[in-house]
């Protein structure tokens, strides 16, 4: 399944999931002839929940072969591969893309009728070549991890649709670009007919010449249009339909909601109305599949976040699948995504790939993710060196580039450092991951007076405010009336504490519990050797989302 709803009516989509071949290699350039396909495994999957990579780090070849029945051309796209890919067509490269948690596309232009062999080399190991997956605080996964389809296309297709909402004059209108792939070298010109509800706007002509990507826009009123809210999550479907010489040739339909976000008088507004973010921050993650959540265990997911009393969650810290987003999306839950970078020193920022990774997650998250009325933050960077002159830099570039992809949502990044902190004055909301009753004795409510006079002294006066991690171990099962550290009950005392304190405190807009649940970690040296277990136990949930008792702790102050 690609979306939660059918993104075609005329363009031939066929879903690759399944099973596949699958062989672990020696580096990343073998021969593909030599190539000896030892395994089945399950796409979308993770190779370590195969008993002979439980803990694999390196290369592997994917297999899958395809039949077309007529010359086309063909689009292959992997919604994640992690966390490096290479993909070949009958032996011959067509893609390469870094980063598990963003999509890609490779293109066939003229594939001739017949069976095909498509291979997909992939490699989640670490080094020089990759700034943003290392050994972390979660685990980095191997394989592909999301959905795989291939689609049948013409010289001209829609490739994507950007869909802004307006409010304006006590109505609703909606700003729309849509984005014209040409593959051929031919001069042509084309039409572009949306439908919104009945509401029809016809862009006009275009004209493309050579290949690439063309754009048109357009605005569409639709000034009875009910908003989405998280009380309300009202969805559309917008339609695209492409026209040459009068002939219809591609289409696409997005899901979209009328809702607009802005940030004054220190409160963050939705629609118009002060709101608080009640949220918690969850990993992709889950001890019988790894990395690649079935739609079941994200429906899952969202019904315990929603049974705490929870309205938001932040995919900590990467973007996350697109199917996670449309559930969303119809249950009205907020969303703050953010970019793949997870303390980072400045000496890793340095990394000659670092910039341009982070670009690249940048670009792909804001122009694939553009049309979910959930996601109202977009973040980036989180525990990086935004205390460094340097460090102030690149976040200054990351922000301003997301800026200018999307201006319709506010910005913001978590920071750990305080009183040293020299980047609040470039987002629009200054977020705080403190952790006072675990990490430090300190009083939670002192400690976020602390952090609001931080920010209004180091460029964050008059802006909204965020705890965006606060928790505590529990290892589930692990109860004892002493309430030491690791007990469940330990775990619900600094959540009370910390949910208290916030929670009366006007000034906070938002408060994301680290974390939803408990994830595996890479096992390393330094402080990730004290991970018991491999195991981030700070979840409100275990890894397979059994309930601690801090989970009664947040319905009472998010639900009850």
């Amino acid at each position: 399944m690609t979306r939660l709803f059918q993104t075609n009516e005329l363009r031939k989509v066929q879903l690759l999931d399944g099973s596949w071949d699958f062989t672990a290699i020696e580096g990343n350039e073998p021969n593909l002839e030599q190539l000896t396909y030892s395994y089945k495994l399950t796409v979308p999957g993770c190779w370590e929940m195969h008993p002979d990579f439980l803990t694999y780090r390196g290369s592997g070849a994917y297999r899958k072969r395809v039949t077309v029945k007529e010359k086309t051309a063909l689009r292959f796209v992997f919604k994640g591969v992690s966390h490096t890919a290479k993909v070949y067509f009958d032996g011959k490269l067509v893609a390469e893309h870094y980063n598990a948690y963003t999509a890609f596309h490779a293109i066939v232009n003229e594939a001739e009728p017949g069976e095909h062999e498509l291979v997909v080399l992939v490699d989640n190991s670490f080094g020089e070549f990759s700034a943003l997956h290392i050994p972390n605080d979660y685990y980095t996964y191997g394989g592909i991890n999301r959905s795989v389809y291939m689609e049948e296309v013409k010289a001209l297709f829609v490739e994507r649709i950007a869909f802004t909402p307006v409010w304006e004059n006590g109505g609703w209108k909606a700003s729309v670009n849509a984005y014209i792939h040409q593959l051929s070298q031919d001069v042509l010109s084309y039409r572009l007919i949306f439908e919104l509800d009945g509401n029809v706007l016809e862009l006009g002509a275009g004209k493309a010449a050579g290949s690439g990507v063309s754009v048109l826009s357009g605005v569409i009123d639709f000034a009875e249009a009910q908003a989405w809210s998280p009380e309300n999550p009202v969805l559309y479907q917008l339609k695209a339909r492409l026209l040459v010489d009068n002939v219809e040739v591609d289409d696409l339909i997005e899901r979209v909601g009328f809702r607009v976000l802005t940030t004054n008088d220190g409160k963050i507004q939705l629609n118009g109305q002060d709101i608080v973010f009640k949220g918690v921050n969850r990993h992709e993650d889950h001890p019988m599949v790894g990395s690649a959540i079935p739609l079941q265990l994200m429906a899952l997911d969202i019904d315990l976040i929603s049974d705490m009393g929870c309205n938001a969650v932040r995919t900590s810290h990467y973007p996350n699948d697109e199917l996670f987003l449309d559930l969303c999306d119809e249950r009205g839950i907020l969303v703050w995504e953010e970019n793949h970078a997870r303390g980072l020193s400045l000496d890793q920022m340095r990394n000659p790939n670092f910039r341009w990774q982070c670009e690249q997650v940048n670009r792909e998250m804001v122009e694939q993710h553009f049309n979910h009325p959930s996601i109202v933050i977009w973040a980036i960077l989180n525990e990086c060196a935004s205390d460094t002159t340097e460090g102030r830099e690149m976040y200054k570039e990351q922000l301003e580039q997301i800026r200018a992809l999307d201006a319709s949502r506010p910005l913001t990044f978590a920071s750990h450092h305080r009183e040293r902190e020299l980047c609040f004055d470039l987002a629009d909301i200054v977020s705080f991951n403190l952790y006072p009753g675990w990490y430090g004795d300190e009083d939670p409510g002192q400690l976020s007076d602390l952090a609001r006079g931080w920010a209004d002294t180091s460029g964050g006066l008059g802006k909204p405010m965020i705890m965006s991690e606060f928790g505590g171990d529990g290892y589930y099962g692990h109860r004892d009336a002493s309430r030491v550290r690791g007990t469940e009950e330990r775990q619900a005392d600094i959540i009370e504490a910390n949910l208290s304190a916030y929670t009366s405190r006007p000034f906070i807009s938002g408060m994301f519990i680290w974390q939803y649940c408990d994830c595996r970690v890479t096992e390393g040296t330094d402080w990730l050797i004290t991970r018991a277990g491999t195991q981030n136990s700070k979840g409100i949930v275990d890894r397979y989302r059994r309930p601690k008792l801090a989970y009664a702790t947040v319905q009472r102050y998010f639900k009850d």
